[in-house]
């Protein structure tokens, strides 16, 4: 039996395709899955264009496909495509239509690559009702899971993980959908944060480790889930807590209340959310995430040793960790680098010209405020290289008489297998070469990482983050042989 639901105060509670992965040349950084919005109300609103905003707020989470699905006429309505939230959804900012509960995702493409197929929101209509999912993660058993669907007669209709939830769902016996909630989702292991319709109810869900984040907030009558808060604040969404690992919170005609999936487990919260992924106007795990980008930025300056004239950061992610190196370190900090933000995303380029050009066409340096100066450039992190010494190079180019690389998080070693998409081990540069080999590489006059003991420093909860992807040491098994990937 599921335990009695609870008043919830608003305070809150004290397949398998052989590559799962793709890196963008562009930035060749690490990418997140998804974002997710829902959305409740117990009057009926224009559900569709109060997803929008917040799904284009969370563009930086995914932008390779995105959709909606909400209540019409007591029938879910779903509409998803490959492209970003502008292009796919602004349709719906052209007339209202009126509903009570909704959900939105935006994705980046990671198992089976861009396919419309992988689009979310999946919608279903089954034993259970009617049924809408967004995920953001990555199912750490979903082989296993599979597996054991599809030898029961399962038809996968996408490549990626998510799927496997609703089929889990369907093939309950337990008849009524709450219970057989209560039934699958302690058989899922690694990172899931869902936005989810279940007939005319809204479902916010965090498994209980609490890998991604997941908000849930109120404004007036209006309940609103979201990855980031910065998907809340532009509903203008002031009343809002984290939605706890382990729990789901239910809204619906009757209120809003709140479940627990399990007992409380040692929390894994992935540290690339503060070091990357979120906008730094957002709340994640309850912090800050400019300002905590910015004490990492600090740690970095802490053993600085190399004489320099300015900070330098690659726009936008080095950003706020240069600010705080900066202010450390005394030196002045300069934008010596623009940004042109209308270049989309690139296309994996078969030469290196073009994969140059690509480099050339978002970033750019501006030679006046660099020429003769000694560099400290600040960047979020260093996957393969090949960014790093294009951008080396055009630095040089432009009259930098010395560059020291700075990255604001440590050595990405490991895999990850709960929702970002880090290549495996042998195209991680630094599983090959030693800092001062990087250096070499890339062109730089040095290169050096933040420690991981830097880092905790940086954090207020040091001892509830994951940093599996520095040291290996997963905090959950992962399945032999599993690739890595997210949903």
């Amino acid at each position: 039996m599921l335990p009695k639901f609870l008043l919830l105060p608003r305070g809150g509670l004290t397949e398998l395709d052989s590559r799962w992965y793709t890196l963008s040349v562009e930035t060749d950084s690490l990418q997140d899955s998804c974002g997710v919005v829902g959305i409740y109300s117990p009057e009926p609103i224009n559900i569709p264009s109060n997803l929008f905003f917040p799904l284009f707020a969370l563009q930086h989470r995914g932008q390779e496909s995105a959709g909606i699905s909400y209540m019409k006429d007591n029938r879910l309505v779903t509409y998803k495509d490959v492209g970003m939230v502008g292009t796919v959804l602004s349709r719906y900012l052209e007339r209202e239509r009126y509903s009570t509960v909704g959900i939105g995702h935006v994705r980046y493409s990671t198992q089976g690559g861009n396919k419309l197929e992988n689009a979310q929101p999946m919608a279903v209509s089954c034993n259970k009702g009617e049924i809408a999912l967004a995920h953001n993660g990555n199912i750490s058993n979903s082989r296993q899971l599979k597996a054991e669907l599809f030898e029961e007669g399962s038809i996968f209709q996408s490549t990626g993980d998510s799927e496997l939830i609703l089929h889990l769902l369907s093939r309950s016996r337990e008849s009524d959908f709450y219970h057989a909630l209560a039934e699958v989702l302690p058989r899922l292991e690694g990172a899931f944060s869902i936005a989810m319709i279940h007939n005319g109810s809204l479902l916010a869900i965090r498994d209980p480790r609490g890998f991604r984040p997941l908000y849930v907030g109120w404004k007036g009558d209006m309940v609103v889930t979201a990855s980031e808060t910065c998907a809340l604040d532009i509903l203008k969404v002031d009343e809002f807590r984290e939605v706890q690992p382990g729990e789901i919170v239910i809204a619906d005609e009757n209120g809003v209340r709140s479940e627990r999936i399990s007992e409380p487990k040692p929390q894994s919260r992935c540290v690339f959310e503060l070091i990357y992924f979120a906008r730094p106007d957002s709340q994640v795990f309850g912090e800050s995430v400019h300002l905590t980008r910015k004490r990492i930025g600090a740690a970095l300056a802490t053993n600085e040793t190399v004489s320099a004239d300015l900070v330098l950061p690659v726009p936008d992610s080095g950003n706020s960790a240069a600010l705080g190196f900066a202010e450390a370190s005394g030196l002045p900090l300069e934008l010596g680098l623009t940004r042109n933000h209308y270049s989309g995303r690139s296309f994996i380029m078969p030469t290196t010209a073009e994969r140059e050009l690509m480099v050339r066409m978002k970033l750019h340096p501006i030679r006046e405020a660099i020429r003769d100066k000694r560099l400290i450039l600040i960047d979020d992190s260093l996957v393969r290289g090949t960014t790093s010494r294009i951008l080396v190079t055009m630095l040089k180019e432009a009259g930098a008489a010395e560059i020291h690389l700075r990255l604001a998080s440590p050595e990405i070693i490991w895999p990850c297998f709960f929702g970002i998409d880090i290549p495996t081990r042998e195209e991680l540069i630094s599983n090959h070469m030693d800092p001062g080999e990087i250096a070499g590489h890339i062109g730089a006059d040095s290169v050096r990482f933040l420690t991981i003991e830097e880092l905790k420093s940086s954090l207020d909860e040091p001892n509830s983050y994951c940093f599996a992807c520095f040291s290996g040491n997963y905090p959950i098994p992962v399945e032999s042989g599993q690739p890595p990937g997210v949903g």
